[in-house]
């Protein structure tokens, strides 16, 4: 009796599987006809179809097809701005990409830059290393590398994913602008390969002296990975390092890189200014001496608390010949301290008067 009781049971288990696994596979079927019936439709549209026949994905990127020019609506911009005009973004537009050791001028440059009203940098975005370097890694390691290349995943498929990857974070973490730039010091040690997937992109090297950098990074509790800032010998030996990689890139950039150094940039802003703008193929605007001007303001400038003290500070004691004599006396002492810590003499701002200018280099 239990038996065919069990056997019943199993039956109407079995029966009611049956039905579950019936209806499910009923609607999974219509569903999938209805999708189909939609991917139909829309390939169907003029401009839709991709190079192999792939449908048009989000912001005019063509999926199954190769990369074309993607397309996102302006935001309010300076007066006499084409607003309603869509801003059409890809590999071949002119980036401008800013670096160095940080505590080199990076925020003062990406700051001047800003306060152009055709120019768009922004914050640092902190993946664009990352991201850089590890593909770096991938490349040197053979083992890794070899890895890859079984999967399918080639240098060229790497390529436009980085290429892609890089371009979305720049145009979309600001608004939209006839000059973009990128501000993230360290991405200068893939100078070299940026230049390879971005052709017409251009680079600005930012160099201080090292000491000062240091003592900067160090004083001020900068903390960059890789640093030991109880150490003067060690960031020493690190910032030689970091700036020697990105300085050989950016000659062997040769024209696509302008080497710009942060204690002539202080002292000669304009001559520098018009040096670099011309070098970018920019228009001349004297905005760009006034940045501390647009700091905070709508369609100014933004800057994050780390690294403002660069960008603000800097310019309210340009061209001041009014300081007090105790400050000058304070920079003098801080100076002479410092030739004594490393046992060098030679002035760091390059010129022996400018003691009153001095203080900028320890900013």
């Amino acid at each position: 009796m239990v038996m065919v009781m069990m056997m019943k049971l199993k039956q109407n288990l079995l029966v009611a599987c049956l039905v579950i696994s019936s209806v499910t596979v009923f609607y999974l079927g219509r569903h999938a006809m209805e999708c189909h019936h939609r991917i139909e439709e829309r390939s169907s549209q003029p401009g839709d179809q991709g190079v192999l026949g792939g449908l048009q994905g989000p912001r005019g990127l063509l999926l199954g097809g190769s990369l074309s020019s993607s397309t996102i609506l302006r935001g309010s911009g300076p007066a006499g701005h084409n607003l309603s005009a869509p801003f059409v973004y890809n590999k071949d537009m002119p980036l401008v990409f800013i670096g160095g050791v940080p505590r080199s001028g990076t925020t003062l440059m990406r700051a001047m830059l800003d306060a152009h009203p055709e120019v768009r940098c922004g914050e640092e975005t902190r993946v664009i290393p990352r991201i850089l370097a590890m593909k770096q890694m991938w490349s040197r390691s053979g083992r890794e590398k070899m890895r890859l290349d079984e999967a399918g995943v080639t240098d060229e498929v790497l390529d436009a994913a980085m290429q892609a990857f890089l371009l979305e974070v720049i145009v979309k973490h600001g608004e939209p602008a006839n000059f973009l730039c990128n501000k993230d010091p360290f991405a200068l040690k893939s100078l070299s390969y940026l230049a390879k997937i971005f052709p017409h992109a251009k680079f600005v090297l930012m160099i201080r002296d090292g000491r000062a950098s240091v003592h900067s990074m160090i004083s001020r509790k900068v903390t960059i990975a890789g640093f030991d800032l109880g150490s003067y010998r060690d960031c020493l030996t690190k910032w030689n390092r970091a700036i020697e990689t990105m300085y050989t890139q950016c000659l062997e950039a040769s024209d696509k890189c302008l080497p710009v150094h942060y204690e002539q940039l202080v002292l000669h802003p304009e001559k520098w200014m018009r040096t670099l703008l011309k070098f970018l193929d920019i228009p001349w605007n004297e905005a760009v001496l006034h940045h501390e001007e647009l700091i905070g303001k709508a369609g100014g400038v933004s800057l994050s608390k780390k690294g403002s003290s660069q960008g603000v500070g800097v310019f309210h004691s340009l061209h001041r010949n009014d300081q007090p004599p105790h400050q000058i006396k304070t920079t003098k002492k801080k100076y002479r301290q410092y030739n004594k810590l490393w046992g060098e003499t030679r002035d760091i701002c390059h010129r022996a008067d400018v003691f009153i200018h001095c203080d900028l280099c320890w900013s």
